[in-house]
């Protein structure tokens, strides 16, 4: 995939507002992942060494199907094309140290999306889990979301125009945590499968 941006969401599932000690938000969080962030079902997450905590985060990521600014959020479910998987990759240290987000999550490699686009799901209740190495990590619905997938669309696109290919990944669920060299990160998704990325030492 070549989005033009990838828009993110922070904090949107009240259990891991919980888990990472925030409140909940009053309206979305927004933050940016470059489009050279982006790589697909089957490569390799580029671990960088010297940091304590990178993260996976599994997502739900909404694929835009046209452009579009200031959409309603009761016309927002039509601009969609599709649904996908994302792992929404994160350096924690630098997140804490950093406050805002860009540093932390726009390293290469550091948005895996994939492995296909659905049209035609109903995202106010998919079963989302994430497993390192088989092992469950993340198990939840996006029922469990703060804010819905239509409100998100209408949201963002008052802010920004929203280009056909664009990818709005919406917030993760509670359970995130550390990837080492070696790891298998799997993203599934109800209706969408299986992102699978292996983790590697960041190339010298």
């Amino acid at each position: 995939m070549h989005p033009s941006k990838i828009v993110c969401i922070g904090t949107n599932y009240r259990l891991h507002a919980e888990e990472m000690g925030k409140g909940i938000p009053e309206e979305p969080l927004l933050f940016l992942k470059p489009p050279s962030s982006v790589i697909g079902n089957g490569e390799a997450i580029h671990r960088p060494a010297g940091y304590d905590r990178v993260d996976f985060e599994g997502e739900l990521g909404v694929v835009i199907g046209q452009r579009v600014h200031g959409v309603a959020r009761e016309h927002a479910l039509s601009v969609i094309a599709g649904y996908v998987c994302v792992n929404d990759v994160t350096v924690r240290d630098l997140q804490k140290k950093d406050v805002q987000f860009t540093r932390a999550k726009g390293f290469d490699t550091f948005c895996p999306i994939g492995p296909r686009v659905v049209s035609g799901l109903d995202p106010t209740n998919l079963k989302i889990v994430t497993r390192v190495n088989g092992k469950v990590r993340q198990d939840s619905t996006t029922a469990d979301m703060i804010f819905d997938v239509a409100t998100l669309v209408a949201f963002c696109s008052r802010f920004m125009t929203l280009e056909a290919g664009d990818v709005l990944s919406t917030g993760t669920p509670s359970g995130v945590g550390n990837l080492v060299p070696g790891d298998v990160v799997e993203v599934e998704i109800e209706g969408i499968g299986i992102l699978r990325n292996p983790v590697i030492a960041e190339p010298t």
